[in-house]
């Protein structure tokens, strides 16, 4: 019988599944993983995340240096206040739900070192929305999708895999040119367990005011546990890094 923990349903693979599971996110470096997860977990995610942006959603419109000024435009929650959510933070902690994670990565995870990327609730709510072109500073992270808009709306999941980060020359034109861009919708209740590190991801802007909301919960791999930080570019804790230009900033100066 599978466990439950706030109603987390992690079911056995059999071998040929678990294959077939590693062998895609190897591949691609995603994995849908909603049959993961029962229905109340679903649930219970939807309603922490929505009540937690109504109380301390901050907005973010810049861009950013360290990956070629791609653009973050969107509603956040920082990690420090998420993990004072109990079922979020047990959900975090769920043996069963990593067992099966690390089967299909294929390496022990650990919880993240840098407490600020533990966790991010970021919500598209205007029109032009988008996290842009980007990656993790860690190699794992499990995203929940409480809320999406319908497909023509935007706000699709767009991948390149096997890329690499260099955060002083990104080169993120010379990945979309030379790869093909793989583009997938979750839908309202989906989750998918994402290698964020080497896969080069964004979302495509909303056409149109709506409301995408995700739930994002990283992990460290043995590779992440020593790395030092000299950028400053962790926009989702604080708007203003000097990795960062503001958008209104932006306009301003094109409007003189």
């Amino acid at each position: 019988m599978p466990s439950q923990t706030y109603g987390t349903t992690c079911i056995e693979l059999d071998s040929d599944t678990l294959r077939r599971a590693a062998q895609r996110f190897q591949r691609y470096g995603i994995l849908s993983a909603t049959d993961l997860i029962s229905p109340e977990t679903h649930a219970l995610i939807r309603a922490e995340a929505n009540h937690l942006l109504a109380e301390y959603s901050e907005r973010r419109d810049l861009r950013l240096a360290t990956t070629d000024f791609t653009r973050r435009s969107m509603s956040v929650v920082p990690s420090e206040i998420v993990a004072q959510s109990e079922p979020i933070a047990a959900l975090y902690r769920n043996t069963e739900l990593l067992a099966m994670l690390e089967a299909i990565v294929g390496e022990k995870l650990y919880p993240c070192p840098k407490k600020d990327e533990e966790f991010l609730i970021t919500r598209h709510e205007r029109k032009g929305d988008t996290h842009g072109w980007h990656w993790g500073d860690f190699s794992y992270a499990l995203i929940w999708v409480p809320e999406a808009p319908p497909l023509e709306i935007g706000g699709l999941l767009q991948c390149i895999a096997h890329t690499t980060w260099n955060k002083a020359d990104p080169k993120i034109n010379q990945y979309l040119v030379e790869n093909p861009i793989n583009t997938y919708y979750f839908a309202p209740g989906d989750v998918y367990l994402l290698r964020t590190d080497t896969t080069l991801h964004r979302t495509i802007p909303l056409r149109e005011d709506a409301v995408r909301v995700i739930l994002n919960m990283t992990w460290a791999a043995d590779r992440d546990l020593q790395r030092s930080f000299t950028e400053d570019d962790r926009w989702w804790d604080n708007a203003e890094v000097t990795a960062a230009v503001s958008i209104r900033d932006e306009q301003e100066k094109i409007s003189d």
